[in-house]
């Protein structure tokens, strides 16, 4: 891509979460285990549920997908943030630097996608009890999880395309470790306006899209718990939405506070490196916690694979 000087991109420049070797390998270490921590636990919610035929619902095959974003959003951003931490050298190609970028996009945008599908699947299990397996087919889910990765990695590539699109001959330093729209898009000399109305306008449709039918979803859920007349009927139907509630709360929470809170000052550009962690290392992580620990099949499905596995391993 040419730019106004007649120089040619080649990389981009990322900012690491600190410079000080005494801060450096101690992160090192913890981002290591906590991205190991994430493909175990990912990995064992994907062995549970491909191995335990009961397990073989809608709603297990909407966790499973659950867990695949997971590893695969934070294995876009872990592995060269931890490179970053332990070499001198910063830099990402231009071609490394949009590939990062249209995967984060792509995975994040078919994560929100996939959560209003859930909380639909949710929604028609608890209102809609008796039709739910009329209504939630094989067929059905099928559909809804084909259309969450496709909206997901449309959306990203009319975002990278505009995106990579401008013109950069501004500093290629990038203030994230990893590549972003914003912190891209504050780079370039040329006009900005097209890619940031297509962030502003397909992103709020999406997003905004989303977000409401979730938001519709667990208002017409909490309704319909609270018309339960028993105790124990209220607590079992609360249970099946319980989890995955917690990591809508947790999803949207970490992404609304990284995204909505910008300044421009050094200090709280710092802080705004650190608090984007949370959306894009430490959820992925929480998230199988939040269901093994709240899913009593989840955790027993789990348990018989490990000890199959075991069985099989110990010499008879």
């Amino acid at each position: 891509m040419e730019v106004h000087n007649g120089t040619t991109v080649t990389h981009f420049i990322l900012i690491g979460l600190s410079d000080l070797p005494e801060v450096r390998y101690p992160l090192f270490v913890a981002f290591f285990i906590i991205y190991k921590v994430t493909l175990v636990g990912n990995g064992a919610i994907l062995l549970a549920i491909g191995t335990e035929a009961k397990l073989h619902t809608p709603m297990y095959y909407f966790l499973a997908n659950l867990s695949l974003l997971d590893i695969f959003c934070s294995s876009t951003t872990v592995p060269k943030m931890l490179q970053n931490l332990l070499t001198e050298d910063h830099s990402i190609s231009f071609v490394g630097c949009a590939l990062q970028l249209y995967f984060l996009v792509a995975l994040m945008g078919t994560e929100v996608f996939l959560l209003a599908a859930m909380a639909y699947d949710r929604y028609v299990a608890i209102c809609f009890p008796l039709r739910y397996s009329v209504i939630i087919t094989k067929a059905r889910c099928a559909q809804l999880l084909s259309g969450t990765w496709a909206a997901g990695f449309v959306n990203s590539a009319i975002h990278t395309v505009a995106t990579f699109s401008l013109s950069f001959c501004r500093s290629h330093l990038v203030n994230q470790y990893y590549c972003d729209i914003p912190q891209i898009v504050a780079l370039s000399c040329s006009s900005t306006y097209v890619a940031e109305m297509l962030a502003l306008v397909i992103g709020g449709v999406f997003g905004t899209s989303a977000f409401l039918t979730t938001l519709v979803s667990y208002v017409y859920i909490i309704s319909t718990i609270l018309k339960i007349q028993s105790a124990e009927g209220k607590s079992k139907a609360f249970s099946t939405c319980a989890s995955h509630l917690l990591v809508v709360c947790l999803f949207y929470g970490t992404a609304i506070f990284t995204y909505l809170r910008r300044s421009s000052s050094q200090s709280s550009l710092s802080r705004d490196r650190l608090i984007s962690m949370l959306y894009g290392i430490i959820t992925p992580m929480l998230n199988p916690v939040i269901y093994s620990l709240r899913n009593t099949e989840v955790k027993g499905a789990l348990t018989r694979a490990l000890c199959e596995r075991c069985s099989r391993q110990t010499p008879g």
